[in-house]
């Protein structure tokens, strides 16, 4: 054989020969006998070093399919809110970091997909485009609590320090979704989303000035915010008739319930501020506030301290009032009666006082008679919805005592057990046998 030698992988002999028995040339080392192919053939010496298929290979390793998939998911939401392309590149960065973590490694594709959605709100927010996890959950049409959890536990794996969006920075992308501009709708109906984020921070502004927006989602403070600055623009006859329902309808957005409770906190707000105005003459209602919105946002600040000197002076007024009556009272209850004197009055009962003492109904009964404290968020003029609508809370029963028929039983108690007159005259026919001198000496 020609040129270099060959060497038998088996023996390391060198001895290899044609075979010509079969209709095919085999090669077949003469040393052991075996038959040589010619992949396994070596022109290097003894001693050669191995390598892998995979290292001798030129082609890198593929991503998985959910990865692909996830990027996909991705891309479709980045184009959804027409966010620019740095956020976009950004997003996919963070997601193939995170989706190669071992925390994230083994899940399953639900919270595969709910990251894609994190890591578009994450870099949103560092290249100040903010968005709300509200609308990932809406895109994603998952579960917002699902959604804060891996977006909490994202940042941590991947040392992120995002900021916090406040609900202003927020309403500039958020008014962008309304579809109710020039081209969408007429021109009665149309607006500018400008004008229309202008009114709408303004009003959000407010919302936060009088306790509104503490402890809210800020999705339902937006809508409202957004569909009454719609009005408040053009407050003509055809805007004002226009429901919530309506206005989602026409701006293709769907609609949260909490925004009606939102709407009508709002107007409470802005017709306590436009009760203050001095050139408006008419009352200001919640049918008719709309039109004066654009005065009382551009001298908010002025109204809010208007109405709220004007609300301690009322309680001022009110409490001069009540202790003017209170001292009235008293200087007629110290007057002594020339009729009866302090000695002819009756003199306390002792059994009575001890029942009193020991737990009497009577007693119990006069306290709960009184009257409880009335909520301080009713006194003032704004206060936290928590103050004004507190729950009430549920009165603990006392714990079941065992009865063994020697407990003292109250006249009042009685009283509750007689039914019938019957039952009446019977009883005091009783009492009065047992109260009779002959019952003592028998």
């Amino acid at each position: 054989m020609s040129g270099a030698a060959l060497i038998c992988p088996g023996c390391c002999s060198s001895n290899i020969v044609e075979d010509d028995l079969y209709s095919q040339a085999q090669l077949v080392c003469v040393d052991c006998g075996s038959v040589v192919s010619e992949g396994v053939l070596a022109n290097d010496p003894v001693g050669g070093s191995d390598v892998s298929y995979s290292r001798t290979t030129a082609v890198t390793r593929k991503p998985c399919l959910n990865l692909i998939k996830g990027l996909q998911r991705l891309k479709a939401m980045c184009r959804t809110l027409r966010v620019q392309r740095e956020i976009e590149d950004l997003s996919q960065t963070y997601y193939s970091k995170a989706y190669q973590h071992d925390s994230f490694i083994r899940v399953s594709l639900q919270k595969k997909e709910v990251l894609a959605g994190c890591c578009v709100l994450v870099s949103c927010r560092l290249l100040n485009w903010p968005i709300t996890m509200g609308t990932i959950s809406c895109l994603l049409d998952a579960d917002p609590m699902v959604v804060g959890v891996v977006y909490q536990e994202m940042i941590k794996i991947l040392n992120i320090e995002a900021p916090i969006v406040n609900v202003t920075d927020v309403i500039e992308g958020y008014s962008q979704e309304y579809k109710i501009s020039s081209p969408h709708v007429s021109e009665e109906m149309a607006e500018t989303h400008k004008d229309l984020t202008k009114r709408a921070v303004a009003l959000v502004e407010l919302a936060a000035d009088s306790w509104i927006v503490t402890g809210r989602r800020p999705i339902p403070i937006m809508m409202a915010a957004v569909y009454l600055a719609w009005q408040s623009l053009k407050p003509n006859k055809q805007r004002l008739k226009f429901s919530l329902d309506k206005f989602c309808q026409m701006a293709k957005v769907n609609k949260h319930k909490a925004a009606l409770k939102r709407i009508t906190e709002m107007k409470e707000v802005l017709c306590k501020l436009g009760k203050e105005i001095p050139w408006v003459r008419e009352a200001v209602t919640q049918d008719n506030v709309a039109r004066h919105m654009e005065d009382i946002l551009q001298h908010r600040y002025a109204l809010l301290r208007r109405a709220m000197r004007t609300q301690e002076d009322a309680l001022l007024a009110e409490c001069q009032i009540s202790c003017v009556d209170s001292l009235t009272e008293d200087a007629a209850d110290s007057q002594i009666s020339p009729i009866t004197s302090p000695a002819e009055q009756p003199a306390p009962d002792p059994e009575r006082e001890v029942k009193r003492a020991d737990g009497d109904p009577e007693r119990s009964g006069a306290e709960e008679n009184q009257e409880p404290a009335s909520n301080w968020g009713k006194r003032v003029l704004f206060a936290p919805p928590c103050v004004i609508n507190a729950k009430k809370r549920r009165v603990e029963e006392p714990a079941f005592q065992d009865v063994n028929g020697d407990e003292d039983i109250s006249d009042t108690e009685i009283d509750s057990y007689i039914r019938t007159p019957q039952e009446a005259r019977d009883f005091a026919l009783t009492q009065k046998m047992f109260s009779s001198p002959d019952s003592e000496t028998s």
